[in-house]
């Protein structure tokens, strides 16, 4: 069953704008690739170890898809994706998930769509595992700063198995913590 979240968020300004967190397709395998590669590029972070040169990046849709207990959500905005995020599975014996490319276009960064996205994504996670995992680099002040409010702590190292060595903060998150359900 395809999940498509309506959401509203209001701006300083007053106005009210409407978003909808959907599960993607594969048209929107492109949208989501320029999406990812832009924001790196303009992070400086257009290079091996990251998330740029992901195999999988131009065929999002058939990835997700194709393995258990995993989603990819994209943001529409005017029918215009905006960003996405993923969770996927990274260590099923320890009940551990991967939370992967969280990424938005800078034109809605700030807004409060990442908060969104996240809670999609983990709510998802919740009833599939036991633990969540993300990869990203201290210089994404914004991002780090996002996790931990949702209760994500930082470890000293990745955990066995990372793809992405030009990281260099690890979080992991319980999911099973009473703590947990207020995101």
């Amino acid at each position: 069953m395809d999940l498509v979240n309506f959401i509203s968020i209001r701006l300083q300004e007053g106005l009210l704008i409407m978003l909808k967190i959907r599960e993607i397709t594969h048209a929107d395998n492109a949208d989501v690739k320029k999406i990812i590669q832009d924001s790196l590029k303009t992070l400086g972070l257009a290079i091996k170890g990251t998330a740029y040169f992901d195999p999988q990046l131009g065929q999002l849709y058939e990835f997700y898809r194709d393995l258990e207990n995993a989603q990819y959500w994209v943001v529409e905005l005017a029918g215009k994706i905006v960003g996405g995020i993923g969770i996927a599975p990274f260590n099923q014996e320890l009940g551990i998930c991967e939370l992967q490319k969280l990424y938005l276009v800078p034109a809605v960064q700030g807004l409060g769509i990442s908060k969104k996205l996240m809670e999609t994504a983990l709510t998802f996670a919740r009833s599939r595992y036991t633990s969540c995992y993300l990869e990203t680099t201290h210089n994404l002040k914004a991002a780090c700063n996002l996790y931990e409010k949702f209760g994500f702590k930082l470890l000293t190292a990745p955990i066995a198995g990372s793809a992405h060595c030009a990281m260099d903060a690890w979080y992991l998150k319980s999911l099973r913590s009473p703590s947990d359900s207020n995101f």
